[in-house]
């Protein structure tokens, strides 16, 4: 590798004006104009203070055609809703943001296809195919600043991932420009494709290390509007997964969620938003629950009918159906508003983990007692898509911890993980906060063969450098 993503030594206002006529179709921003924009989930995402916003690929093309050949640093940058610091940018580089690629290309109801511009956010998308009694097979909290592009650059999972699978599921073809500036147009519109090694695999979850995406196909879903919505009070995962198939196994239903918030953390946000849980048990878990059916009344009854007959044997712990869909909101808005605790915690450490959902009491566990061992009054929030083993973990502890300390609660959160057959990062991806993960319990094999990968496609080191880690 030829450069380490050390700063480029053209200053910002000489990159401002190289780029300002390269092309009709790229608008570029100068600090001026990012100064009244919110820079997202990193206050550093616009360090670079030059945007680049192409409206075409051909655009995209052109800017990274220049920077290539002048040796500058390109960070391409989505909807700025990524939580691992994938999208900061430094003096001297070049943001390359999808705002104008973000067109609906078609979309194909006897298919079940949508082909996008990668700056379509997931809601703008929702919402289209929603006209046509369709929707995304995957689906986010951040639905509406996540952008197409962003969610397969991190191989975004989100609610539906226990059914569908993850972006890597959901993408059918794409387009990119890579490193060099040259454009692999790859615009699939089938699932069956057996001929040779499927190459836009390496920028679904690449984090924009190999290239800048432009155009995406995705498969859709028949849209299922009918929804019925519980809290459940469980013991354990375990009861919550036994729940969980019980579901999944009637006919007449389809589930569309499953979210578990263990006791501290349906306790705490629950106070703050005034929500009721007197009927909640003392020590239980909450499962937010959510099904579809071929009606609202339907739906509902189906959804009472199987926590009857899962109460006793699952020994649930207490529960309430929604009986107005203000009242369903509500109980999503304490799942979904899972940044709560950052104004009294503010920096906290946080991390994004999966493994096997059948692991999760035993890791739930360890975890407590491993974050007790670095200091006695640490404790854990704990939430996540417990059908598919992705937890969310927040410290309960202002940030930033000291290094050593954070690389300390690091160990303590990864241990076991790997070898149980999960992932430290489930869905957020690595950036330049994880990239301890990814140096200390990825293979050193996996790691070689990703630096194999960056060398050929970017031999100079000017995408995303940092990131991943490369």
């Amino acid at each position: 590798m030829t450069r380490t993503g050390s700063p480029s030594p053209i200053a910002p206002q000489d990159l401002l004006e190289a780029l300002s006529d390269l092309h009709p179709e790229l608008t570029i921003l100068t600090a001026e104009d990012l100064a009244g924009r919110h820079p997202g989930e990193h206050s550093e995402n616009f360090g670079a203070q030059v945007m680049a916003q192409p409206s075409s690929t051909e655009a995209a093309a052109a800017l990274v055609t220049w920077c290539a050949a002048h040796d500058v640093t390109v960070v391409p940058q989505g909807g700025l809703t990524g939580l691992v610091g994938g999208s900061i940018s430094r003096s001297g580089e070049v943001i390359l943001s999808t705002a104008r690629l973000n067109r609906i290309l078609s979309i194909e109801p006897e298919e079940m296809t949508a082909t996008v511009e990668a700056g379509v956010t997931l809601e703008a998308l929702q919402q289209a195919a929603a006209r046509h009694g369709l929707t995304t097979g995957i689906d986010l909290g951040s639905r509406g600043t996540a952008t197409v592009g962003g969610m397969v650059s991190t191989n975004a999972g989100g609610i539906l991932a226990f059914r569908n699978g993850v972006m890597r599921h959901q993408v059918l073809g794409l387009e990119a420009v890579l490193p060099s500036g040259a454009v692999l147009c790859d615009l699939t519109r089938v699932v069956k494709v057996s001929a040779g090694p499927d190459l836009k695999q390496l920028f679904i979850g690449g984090e924009g290390a190999f290239g800048f995406v432009t155009r995406v196909v995705l498969k859709l879903e028949p849209q299922r509007p009918h929804r019925a919505t519980a809290l459940v009070g469980v013991a354990d995962a375990r009861s919550a997964l036994a729940l969980v198939r019980h579901f999944r196994s009637l006919p007449a239903l389809a589930l569309e969620a499953a979210e578990m918030m263990w006791p501290r953390y349906i306790r705490d946000h629950a106070a703050l938003k005034g929500l009721d849980l007197s009927w909640l048990e003392t020590e239980a878990a909450a499962l937010l629950i959510e099904v579809s059916g071929e009606s609202v009344e339907a739906a509902t009854s189906a959804l009472e009918a199987g926590l009857e007959q899962s109460w006793e044997p699952l020994d649930l712990q207490g529960g309430i159906v929604a009986q107005s869909l203000d009242q369903a909101r509500r109980f999503w808005d304490i799942r979904e508003d899972s940044g709560f605790y950052y104004a009294e915690i503010p920096l906290a450490a946080s991390f994004d983990i999966s493994v096997p959902p059948l692991f999760l009491d035993a890791y739930v566990a360890g975890l407590e007692s491993r974050l007790k061992a670095i200091d006695p009054t640490y404790a854990a929030y704990v939430y996540g898509h417990i059908a598919d083993g992705n937890l969310h973990l927040t410290l309960i502890k202002q940030g930033p911890l000291p290094e050593a300390e954070l690389r300390a609660v690091e160990r303590a959160v990864y241990a076991g993980i790997h070898e149980a057959g999960g992932s430290f990062s489930a869905e957020h991806g690595v950036g330049l906060e994880k990239r301890h993960g990814y140096e200390g319990f990825v293979s050193p094999e996996k790691q070689a063969l990703g630096r194999a990968l960056k060398q050929a496609l970017d031999p100079k080191g000017l995408f995303n450098p940092g990131k991943v880690p490369f």
